[in-house]
């Protein structure tokens, strides 16, 4: 696996062994970030079950100017610190402004003096999701208030039915039934 696009293009990512991450694949990073390509420079990111920190590294090769990758599991978070070094001494710059932290994605926090997130983005373990939607949804509208124009991009199977309360898919991506899909939500009704 490798950062698709922008300055750090080619940068191989570590993966860590076993089942308990599954990284997005490439042709579904270029997708979402193809659709997210004028949002990206400048932008402040969170990465919630951040695994490998795909999300997060893409954004950060394609503009964004940093953000938080939020991992529970040890071993993906010693993954996200390799990653993120690799990535940041291909594009020429230093760790300010990124952040890890091993920590539940549900009860993820922000400093008082930190902004709002511009990008949310969500690939938490698919068996989770009937289970956290709600609640992680509840926390991302808390976190993001006041920031209208924030989007969520949410991985999940295809077919899954997700439809959160106060929240608008304004985009799709995907193949079929069975395969990854990404939406992306904003606050508010259509």
């Amino acid at each position: 696996m490798r950062i698709s696009g922008g300055e750090a293009r080619g940068i191989n990512l570590l993966v860590p062994k076993g089942d308990a991450v599954r990284p997005a694949t490439d042709g579904m990073r270029q997708s979402v970030f193809s659709s997210l390509a004028a949002r990206l420079p400048g932008a402040r990111f969170l990465d919630l079950f951040a695994g490998s920190g795909a999300y997060g590294l893409e954004a950060l090769s394609r503009g964004a100017a940093g953000g938080i990758f939020v991992e529970q599991n040890a071993k993906a978070v010693a993954c996200v610190r390799h990653n993120l070094a690799a990535v940041c001494r291909s594009l020429g710059r230093g760790l300010d402004g990124l952040e890890i932290r091993q920590a539940d994605a549900l009860k993820v926090s922000l400093p008082p003096d930190e902004r709002s997130p511009d990008l949310v983005f969500v690939a938490p373990p698919y068996p989770l999701i009937p289970e956290i939607a709600p609640r992680l949804f509840a926390r991302l509208g808390e976190l993001l208030a006041g920031h209208a124009e924030a989007l969520v991009v949410f991985e999940l199977p295809g077919g899954t039915e997700l439809a959160p309360v106060g929240w608008t898919c304004v985009k799709e991506l995907g193949r079929g039934a069975r395969q990854p899909t990404v939406r992306i939500f904003r606050q508010g009704n259509p």
